[in-house]
C-alpha cells in the first residue's frame, strides 16, 4: 500500500513552482535529439494504427492500447490490445514489427473480422454465465470455486458478446485455473483456456559438482534468493518458506531432500537466465527482470506453472524432479505467458515450453552423468519408470506424431507437441547433425541442414514477439518465417531452413507466409497499402524494399498533386487537390544492369472543413499549476514524484493506490471547436500489488461525456509511462467533460498515474 502526500503540502508546493516558473528565463532553442530506435518503432506502429484500419479489422468503436516496445536482435516489436465500446476485446491483440530504422516489416493480427455487435447488452446474467462455466469446468476437473464474470467482446472467429469466468480446482494433472468464455446471448461455451501449465521431467543432479549458486546474504544468513532477481527464489512448498541457513552451501546430493531439490532448481533458473540474457537479450523470465518463486514439495508425479509460481513434484522414487529441462520447461511457460498474445494455444503450448527446456540444457552443456543437451525430455531419471517422456528428434518413438495433421490442434497438449518439437530439432540440428546428435527423418523424405541451437532459439524467440491470442501451428509457421527473413536480411539461408523444416513436418504453407529474395535478386517493394489523406494535411510516408543490391533508388507516378517521392523512397508534401489517384512506385537497385521492383496502390485525398481554432484545449495540461482548471478528489494532483515519478515537470495526478476500497476522479470540461479533428492523449503509468494475470480488480475508466473511451486495470500494469490516444472528433462543436475515474477494491493497491495530458484540435 502506498502512502499518499497530504493535500495541503501539495497545494503549497504548487504555489512555489508557479512562482519560479513565472520568473524563469527561456532556455536557448536547441536542435531536437535524433529519435531512438524504440521511438521510431512506436511512431511507425502508430502510423499503422492510424492509417491501416482494414489490416487491423478496426471499427470506429475500437480503441487501442500500446504496450512497451520489445527488442530482439535487429528488430523492434510494438504490441497492442484493443477495446470495443469500452470493453476489453479477447482476440483483439496485434503486433507491429519494425527494423531499427523504423520501417514496418510485418504485422501480426489475431482478429479476422471487424467487430460490429448489434448490442452490448447481454441476454444472460453474470450468474448464469458462472453456472455454465462451473458445469464446463466440471467436465474435466473438480471445481473448488468460480470467480466473477467479466463482460467482454470475444473476437476470435465471429465477434460476439461474451463473459470470461475463471474457475479453480483440480483436474487429472493436478491444480487447475481455467478461464471459460461463454457467449453472453446464447450460453454457448466458445473457448476454455487453462492457465496452469503442467510439465513432465526428471530429477537432475547438476554438475560437475559443486555447482555455483548466486545466493542472497543478510547478516550471517544465506538464502536461495537470486540477488539480481529478488522475486526468484526457491521455497519449501509445505510452508512457502525460502531455504535459508548460516552457511552458503545448500543440498546434500540426495535427490529426495527438498533442500537438494531447491539447490538444483535454483541452479537451473540461473542458467536459464544467463541463456535468456546472452542469447536472446531478454531481461529474465517476465521480461522486466523478475520471475516467480519455485516451490519444491508438490505431492504429484509432475510439475507446473500457474502464473504466480512454479511447483516441483517427485518421481516414483520420491526424488524431486528439478532438472534443467523440467525447470527450463516450466519457466518457458512463464516466458510464453509474458510475451505478446499470452500462453500459446491450439496444441502449441507444450512444444514452446520444450524448446526453452532444450535451450537451457544446451546452454548449460553439462557432461555425461548429468542433464546433457540431448533433446530428450525426462531422460535422466524415469519419472514413471518408462524413460524419457518426449523425444524431439523422433517423437514417434514415444507414441507422439512426427508430422502435423488436422487432428493435432485438438490432441492432448503434451502429445500435440510432437510436430513442433520435431520442427525445432530440424532447424537446430538438421536431419544429419555433425555434432554427435542423432539423425532425424522427415515426413517428406527431404534433407534439412540445421542452423545450430543458438540461432534456432533466436529465430524462435523473435517469432514469439509476433504471437497473438490466435496462436496455432499454422501461424507459428508464418511468424518463424518472418523472423528468419529478418534475422539475416538479404541472406535467405535461415529462411530456407525454417521453411524446409516446416515442410518436413507437414505444416502446410499459409497465405501470410513471407517470401525471401537474397541480395542480388530482384528487389521487392513492401506495399504500404491504400492511402487516405485529408487535403492540406502534410504527408510523410517512407517506402521500403527487400532483396536486390542496396542502395536503392526510388521513382513514382500517379501521386496526388502536391506530393513527390525522393530518391530514398520518402513520399512527402501536402496534397492540394481532392480526388482519387492510382499510384505506382518503383525501386531500382545498384546492380549492373539494374534490377527493379514495383508496387501499386490507391491514394484518396478527402475534404474536411478548416479548423479555425487549432491547438491545445486543456487548461494546465501537465498539472504544473496544481489543480487549476481541473476538478479532482483530494490528494490526487500534486508533487508525487518521490513515490510516483512524473513524466515531465514536477507534478502529476495519482489516482488510487491506497490498497483499500477507494474511488478517485479527475476531470476537466473543455470546448472542442467545430470543424476540427480532436485527439485526447495522456501518459499513463500503472503499478499494482495484485498478482492475478486474469482478473480486473482495480479499474480506471476514461470517458468523454457519457461515452466510454477506454478502460484500464491492474492487468495493464507496466514499467514507466505509456501514451494513450483517443479520437474525440465526434465532440467537435461541443463542450464535453473528459473524466478519469479510478475504482480500487478492498485489498492490494493499484496506482493509476496520469501526466502530460493534451486535447488537441487540428
Amino acid at each position: 500500500m502506498k502512502v499518499r502526500p497530504a493535500a495541503v503540502l501539495t497545494a503549497a508546493f504548487s504555489l512555489v513552482v508557479g512562482a519560479i516558473a513565472g520568473t524563469a528565463t527561456a532556455a536557448p532553442m536547441t536542435s531536437p535529439a535524433p529519435l531512438t530506435a524504440d521511438a521510431l518503432a512506436v511512431n511507425a506502429a502508430a502510423a499503422v494504427v492510424a492509417t491501416d484500419k482494414a489490416a487491423l479489422h478496426a471499427s470506429n468503436d475500437d480503441q487501442f492500447v500500446q504496450h512497451p516496445v520489445i527488442s530482439t536482435g535487429n528488430m523492434k516489436y510494438v504490441p497492442y490490445d484493443r477495446t470495443y465500446k469500452g470493453m476489453r476485446v479477447y482476440g483483439g491483440d496485434f503486433v507491429v514489427a519494425t527494423n531499427l530504422s523504423g520501417q514496418v516489416v510485418a504485422t501480426s493480427v489475431a482478429q479476422e473480422q471487424t467487430i460490429s455487435l448489434a448490442s452490448t447488452t447481454p441476454k444472460l446474467t453474470a450468474q448464469q454465465a458462472q453456472a455454465i462455466a462451473r458445469t464446463e469446468a466440471g467436465k474435466t476437473s473438480k471445481v473448488d470455486s468460480v470467480g466473477g464474470a467479466e463482460l467482454l467482446t470475444y473476437a476470435l472467429g465471429t465477434p460476439r458478446l461474451a463473459y470470461e469466468v475463471g474457475t479453480t480446482g483440480r483436474d487429472s494433472d493436478g491444480p487447475s485455473k481455467l478461464s471459460v468464455y461463454v457467449d453472453a446471448n446464447t450460453g454457448q461455451v466458445v473457448k476454455t483456456q487453462e492457465h496452469v501449465m503442467h510439465g513432465d521431467g526428471n530429477t537432475a543432479w547438476n554438475g560437475p559438482k559443486p555447482v555455483h549458486l548466486d545466493t542472497t546474504q543478510s547478516g550471517s544468513t544465506f538464502s536461495l534468493r537470486d540477488p539480481a532477481h529478488p522475486t526468484e527464489q526457491c521455497q519449501d512448498a509445505a510452508n512457502n518458506t525460502t531455504f535459508s541457513k548460516s552457511t552458503d552451501s545448500f543440498g546434500n546430493g540426495n535427490a529426495t531432500s527438498k533442500e537438494t531439490g531447491c539447490a538444483d532448481a535454483f541452479f537451473d533458473i540461473q542458467v536459464e537466465n544467463k541463456m535468456l540474457a546472452q542469447w536472446l537479450n531478454r531481461n529474465s523470465f517476465d521480461g522486466n527482470g523478475g520471475g516467480w518463486p519455485i516451490r519444491v514439495g508438490l505431492n504429484d508425479l509432475n510439475a507446473f506453472y500457474d502464473g504466480t509460481q512454479v511447483q516441483i513434484g517427485h518421481n516414483q522414487q520420491n526424488q524431486w524432479i528439478s532438472s534443467l529441462d523440467v525447470v527450463g520447461h516450466e519457466h518457458g511457460h512463464g516466458i510464453d505467458d509474458h510475451t505478446p498474445g499470452g500462453i500459446s494455444g491450439n496444441g502449441t503450448q507444450e512444444f514452446v515450453a520444450d524448446v526453452f527446456g532444450a535451450a537451457t540444457e544446451g546452454f548449460a552443456n553439462e557432461p555425461s552423468g548429468f542433464d546433457t543437451p540431448d533433446y530428450l525430455v525426462g531422460e535422466t531419471i524415469n519419472l514413471v519408470g518408462q524413460g524419457p517422456i518426449r523425444n524431439m528428434f523422433n517423437p514417434s518413438a514415444l507414441g507422439h506424431k512426427n508430422c502435423y495433421d488436422n487432428q493435432i490442434p485438438s490432441t492432448e497438449v503434451h502429445a500435440a507437441a510432437g510436430p513442433g518439437n520435431h520442427w525445432f530439432y530440424l532447424v537446430a540440428e538438421g536431419t544429419n547433425p555433425t555434432d554427435g546428435q542423432p539423425t532425424s527423418t522427415t515426413c517428406n523424405g527431404s534433407t534439412v541442414t540445421g542452423l545450430g541451437l543458438q540461432n534456432a532459439m533466436k529465430i524462435f524467440y523473435a517469432a514469439m514477439q509476433l504471437k497473438t491470442s490466435a496462436s496455432s501451428y499454422l501461424l507459428y509457421r508464418t511468424w518463424t518465417l518472418t523472423a528468419a527473413k529478418n534475422f539475416t536480411p538479404g541472406d535467405c539461408t535461415s529462411f530456407n531452413t525454417v521453411k524446409a523444416a516446416w515442410d518436413a513436418v507437414s505444416v502446410p504453407a499459409q497465405p501470410g507466409d513471407p517470401t525471401c529474395n537474397p541480395t542480388g535478386g530482384n528487389p521487392v517493394v513492401n506495399n504500404p497499402g491504400n492511402q487516405s489523406t485529408v487535403i492540406n494535411t502534410p504527408v510523410n510516408l517512407q517506402l521500403t524494399a527487400t532483396g536486390g543490391t542496396t542502395p536503392y533508388t526510388w521513382t513514382g507516378s500517379g501521386l496526388p498533386a502536391g506530393l513527390s517521392i525522393s530518391p530514398s523512397g520518402l513520399i512527402s508534401g501536402t496534397p492540394n487537390t481532392i480526388g482519387n489517384s492510382n499510384v505506382t512506385v518503383t525501386v531500382s537497385d545498384s546492380s549492373n544492369p539494374k534490377k527493379t521492383g514495383s508496387a501499386s496502390f490507391t491514394w484518396a485525398v478527402t475534404q474536411i472543413s478548416q479548423c479555425t481554432s487549432p491547438g491545445q484545449k486543456f487548461t494546465n495540461p501537465g498539472f504544473e499549476s496544481g489543480a487549476t482548471g481541473w476538478t479532482a478528489t483530494p490528494a490526487v494532483i500534486g508533487a508525487n514524484g518521490s513515490q510516483q515519478p512524473t513524466h515531465g515537470g514536477t507534478q502529476n495526478a495519482w489516482l488510487d493506490g491506497y490498497g483499500t476500497t477507494h474511488t478517485d476522479s479527475l476531470s476537466q470540461s473543455v470546448a472542442i471547436p467545430a470543424n476540427c479533428k480532436a485527439s485526447l492523449t495522456f501518459f499513463l503509468h500503472i503499478d499494482t500489488d495484485e498478482t492475478t494475470t486474469t482478473t480486473q480488480f482495480d479499474k480506471l475508466t476514461v470517458t468523454a461525456g457519457s461515452t466510454t473511451l477506454g478502460t484500464f486495470s491492474n492487468l495493464n500494469a507496466a514499467n514507466g509511462y505509456v501514451q494513450k490516444t483517443f479520437d474525440v472528433s465526434s465532440f467537435a462543436g461541443q463542450t464535453v467533460t473528459i473524466k478519469w475515474n479510478a475504482v480500487e477494491d478492498a485489498s492490494l493497491q493499484t496506482s493509476f498515474v496520469i501526466d502530460d495530458t493534451a486535447l488537441t484540435a487540428s
